[in-house]
């Protein structure tokens, strides 16, 4: 796909969007069943069935993804389809492009080993490893925009509100 492609392709819902800011108003969904045999959620990606489990620093067998993994494979899926939207719009040409995530976990925290240990990431490193005949201005520009634009990495920066609601029924059995 080229800029003019994108743009053609990406015209009218932008249009559509400036008359009506509430159509851009989407809801993505993400669901999951809570195993009963196991330590385990499998969740549907919409594509295929996830299991995800303990890691193995917390007393899982490695057998099962890793919802902190996941995380991480979040973030670099939508900064590489984000550096390659906003490259395709610049018309930047990338011959080859690699983005990667690792992030620090104090398992002590999820494990309540220790009350002051943090529970979740203490810091997460985003890494794009691209070959590019582009400016280094043009790059730049490049970085600063997939930034701007990647939907999980301002997320996570952001720190977007989580409530949490339940429905609490009898057990069947």
């Amino acid at each position: 796909m080229d800029a003019d492609q994108l743009r053609t392709l990406q015209a009218p819902l932008k249009e559509r969007y400036r008359e009506d800011a509430d159509a851009a108003l989407i809801v993505l969904k993400a669901s999951g069943a809570v195993d009963d045999s196991e330590i385990a959620c499998s969740v549907d990606t919409g594509k295929a069935l996830v299991k995800a489990g303990l890691h193995p620093s917390g007393g899982g067998t490695g057998l099962q993804a890793c919802s902190g993994d996941m995380l991480l494979q979040a973030l670099v899926a939508c900064a590489g389809v984000t550096l390659r939207a906003v490259a395709t719009a610049l018309s930047i040409d990338i011959k080859d492009a690699q983005v990667s995530a690792e992030g620090d976990l104090d398992v002590r925290g999820t494990l309540g080993v220790d009350r002051d240990a943090p529970v979740g990431f203490r810091a997460i490193r985003l890494h794009f490893a691209l070959a590019s005949d582009a400016t280094p201005e043009d790059l730049d520009r490049l970085y600063k925009l997939t930034e701007r634009y990647c939907v999980v990495y301002q997320t996570l920066t952001g720190g977007a509100p989580v409530t949490i609601s339940r429905t609490d029924g009898a057990a069947t059995s």
